[in-house]
């Protein structure tokens, strides 16, 4: 996908984007692919790739949520920045919050941010397990996105303690989406969220299979969730 069909493919969707946003983009994929080669942030580096399967993949969510509002988004495991970074230079208004336990990827991400001039971003180096127990984040907020970071069950545990009641928590996944939704129904509801929507759609060009899980936070999780880091992935509420 080169950067015309970007601009094109979203316009189509309602989300049309400045000069400024295009450069910001534009220096997001130079930034990547210097620092990837001092550490490894994606396997993802050709330019046509990263605008396809990083930038206009992350900013997907904003087909089927709104997020024109002024939330305030947390992003947890995002790695090198996805989906939040691509959704945040479309969206600049949303206050984003990025938790990742590997430092350097911290790093990284408050450098991208310098660089590209973003506002309204924290970066936060620590385990989703013990950051959804901190009470300066837990239920603190509107919506909580997760691309690909584990299957659903143990994502749920990850991500659901952050929503605030009411809020939402958006699972971006690829394939398997509707194995994972049966396998994680009892996380979600003893975790408080009810499936609002789920949406599937294919990639464009390498026509790849996408899935959008939408949850709603209904009530409050309880005390106990998330458990201890690393207990999530090895024993899912199932």
């Amino acid at each position: 996908m080169n950067k015309e069909l970007f601009v094109k493919m979203l316009e189509e969707k309602g989300i049309v984007l400045s000069p400024q946003q295009l450069n910001q983009y534009e220096q997001y994929f130079h930034l990547l692919v210097e620092w990837n080669e001092k550490m490894n942030l994606t396997a993802i580096t050709e330019k046509e790739d990263v605008y396809l399967k990083h930038f206009y993949d992350s900013v997907s969510a904003a087909f089927y949520y709104d997020f024109s509002k002024p939330l305030s988004l947390c992003d947890v495991g995002a790695g090198a920045g996805f989906p939040s970074i691509p959704i945040k230079i479309a969206f600049p208004q949303l206050q984003v919050t990025i938790v990742d336990s590997l430092n350097k990827r911290i790093t990284f991400l408050e450098n991208l941010a310098s660089v590209l001039q973003l506002e309204k971003v924290t970066f936060i180096h620590d385990r989703a397990e013990t950051f959804g127990q901190n009470k300066d984040y837990r239920e603190q907020y509107d919506l909580v996105t997760a691309r690909a970071v584990a299957r659903l069950s143990v994502l749920s545990e990850l991500c659901l303690p952050l929503v605030k009641v009411g809020g939402t928590f958006v699972a971006m996944k690829a394939a398997h989406a509707k194995e994972e939704l049966e396998t994680g129904k009892k996380a979600i509801a003893t975790l408080g969220g009810s499936i609002k929507e789920t949406h599937s759609f294919l990639l464009p060009m390498e026509e790849s299979e996408r899935n959008i899980i939408i949850v709603e936070k209904i009530k409050s999780t309880p005390k106990r969730y998330p458990r201890k880091p690393g207990t999530p992935n090895k024993t899912p509420i199932e």
